[in-house]
């Protein structure tokens, strides 16, 4: 259903079983999928190219002008995949130039004044709370949970299931499994309780991923050393490995170390 009262542009294409409220504004050269809902006053903007079983809530802005001097108006792109939550007054920006662009993966739940910027890659089943925001170009792996008021800056990387506590501000990359809180932002321990109720981890698996840390955060030595240490001390199965690959593939450093 799409309401008379709202703005469709004519080149637009709309899925099957559409619902667009009243005054929602529905640009050029947009894309959505079938079953999603675009509530009152949200704009999808040129660009913007959108799965199925989305619902867009009030006042959101999607596929929003890249906030980046290097933008010249290129015909970029923002990816959503489907079945995600975007609350009210959301915004996310599409990408800066058309050799990357800005991705939502599936199942996210973005509420109130979540920011997007340019370029960044969200993952699949991420909780971003009230008022987090990233810079452009940063990276938020699967399962990651960002509480209100957090600022991601840019380029930096949140790994998976990873917390990050209310009103930080991560200015290096934030390892899987962990929670991070304080700020200056500092480790603070490992997320054992949502490792064990939504990803099943048995104890075993989650003391592994806990030692892993205590060499890293705990033993007083170079992050280098603390790898070496990992991969000669505990088992490297599947989570162990991602936290190697992580911390190996890291450009910005991660928290609360000087790496």
């Amino acid at each position: 259903m799409i309401s008379p009262l709202a703005y469709v542009n004519p080149d637009a294409k709309i899925g099957k079983d559409v619902t667009i409220h009243p005054f929602a504004y529905i640009d050029k050269n947009v894309e959505i999928g079938d079953n999603c809902t675009i509530m009152p006053y949200a704009s999808i903007l040129s660009g913007t190219r959108m799965g199925t079983n989305n619902t867009v809530y009030q006042g959101a802005i999607i596929g929003a002008t890249p906030q980046d001097f290097k933008f010249k108006g290129e015909d970029t792109l923002l990816k959503i995949g489907n079945n995600n939550t975007i609350r009210e007054k959301v915004i996310i920006n599409r990408g800066t130039n058309t050799t990357d662009c800005t991705i939502v993966g599936d199942g996210n739940f973005l509420l109130e004044s979540v920011h997007l910027a340019h370029d960044t890659h969200l993952g699949n089943n991420c909780v971003l709370g009230n008022a987090a925001k990233t810079a452009g170009n940063c990276i938020i792996d699967d399962y990651a949970i960002l509480g209100g008021g957090v600022i991601v800056k840019h380029g930096c990387r949140i790994g998976t299931w990873a917390l990050v506590k209310d009103g930080c501000r991560a200015n290096k990359d934030v390892p899987p499994y962990i929670v991070a809180a304080h700020n200056p932002i500092a480790y603070y321990g490992i997320n054992a309780y949502i490792l064990r109720k939504e990803q099943k981890l048995t104890e075993e698996i989650i003391d592994d991923i806990a030692k892993a840390y205590r060499q890293v955060y705990q033993c007083g030595t170079s992050v280098e050393n603390a790898l070496l240490r990992i991969k000669e001390t505990i088992t490297v199965g599947p989570e162990i490995q991602r936290i190697i690959d992580f911390i190996e593939q890291s450009t910005k450093g991660l928290i609360g170390t000087t790496m």
